[in-house]
């Protein structure tokens, strides 16, 4: 048998590591084409002059282009048959990614946990994306349901990683020659500085977009994500295809430029979960809340930690009194950002 039906929740191991084909060089066509498909305006990822004048060589391709090429290529190994991807955390951003450069990741199962349902267990990696240089550029945790060949496979020792509730401020990776002396916010799009911005404050993003089952399909080719619940509009009982997390992802985070458009590079992302599913026809909004400030090594360049919140309905409720997500609630996004201080 030549064919691969992808890994079930009994093939993993702790300590098992992964190299994930293919490798991708990623050019201007992946920026437009993520343009295309969300909201973005970034100053930083949409001109080279603009980068120029903050000390880049060029104008880098979206961190989440990067992320999204790096988790598409561990979909085959990681979680061709998944359930779901639940969650995410320890990420950094390490390296910008340029127009020529080429992706290659690899991943590394830190711990294993089988549902009480016998049926499907949970399985936690760290994954890491290198450029043609060997030279890390993305490095995550995420933790995905992954169903079991066979119920009767006996479960494996559960091993439940400790992992960090945010990355330290101290750990943030500043892009080298990155400045923003000479930062131009009339052509970033908004006044709005570090010190502009207040812990607690609540921002909400005004726009939405209602998902199309176009555009979600087409994204996760261009991202070359195989998972089957994203395809195959029988592999739910519902008979319903899953929107890919990071299409949200990306939803959310071009619409927070109303409000935060001097947010420009995403440093790290703390922790993440993908609340509850979305589907095509839903229209997604998002709102901000600052969870914290800090200063770089670098002057004048800040860091500022938010909360992104995607929600199928309006208002900025997060959780119910249960403590519950709200069932409105597509994406619960904790990372950080630089921006002029």
């Amino acid at each position: 048998m030549k064919t691969n039906p992808g890994r079930f929740f009994e093939d993993y191991s702790v300590g098992q590591v992964i190299r994930h084909a293919v490798p991708r060089t990623l050019s201007g066509g992946e920026r437009a084409l993520y343009h295309a498909l969300y909201p973005a305006r970034g100053a930083l990822y949409s001109s080279d002059d603009f980068a120029r004048a903050c000390g880049l060589p060029q104008s880098p391709l979206d961190d989440l282009i990067v992320f999204h090429t790096v988790f598409g290529k561990s979909v085959p190994d990681i979680s061709l048959n998944a359930v779901a991807n639940l969650g995410y955390a320890e990420g950094r951003f390490l390296k910008p990614v340029y127009p020529g450069d080429t992706l290659c990741s690899s991943s590394e199962v830190i711990g294993l946990k089988q549902n009480s349902n016998g049926k499907s267990g949970v399985v936690y990696v760290r994954t890491t994306g290198t450029n043609q240089r060997g030279e890390p550029v993305l490095e995550y945790v995420r933790w995905v349901m992954v169903r079991k060949r066979d119920p009767d496979a006996p479960a494996p020792e559960t091993s439940v990683p400790e992992l960090a509730e945010a990355v330290a401020p101290g750990d943030l990776i500043v892009p080298e020659g990155l400045r923003f002396d000479e930062y131009d916010t009339e052509l970033a799009g908004e006044p709005y500085r570090l010190g502009d911005y207040a812990l607690g404050e609540v921002i909400e993003h005004v726009d939405g977009v209602t998902v199309e089952e176009a555009e979600h399909m087409l994204a996760t080719r261009l991202w070359q994500n195989t998972a089957k619940v994203h395809f195959d509009a029988t592999h739910r009982e519902d008979g319903k295809r899953l929107i890919y997390g990071g299409h949200v992802i990306s939803l959310a985070r071009a619409l927070s430029f109303n409000g935060l458009a001097n947010a420009q590079m995403i440093a790290a992302i703390n922790g993440g979960a993908h609340a509850n599913p979305c589907f095509s026809g839903m229209t997604v909004r998002a709102w901000s809340e600052v969870l914290d400030k800090a200063e770089t090594a670098v002057p004048g360049v800040g860091a500022i930690r938010l909360r992104l919140v995607a929600s199928a309905g309006r208002g900025t409720e997060l959780r119910g009194a249960d403590g519950k997500y709200a069932p409105d609630v597509l994406l619960d996004l904790d990372y950080w950002a630089l921006i002029p201080a």
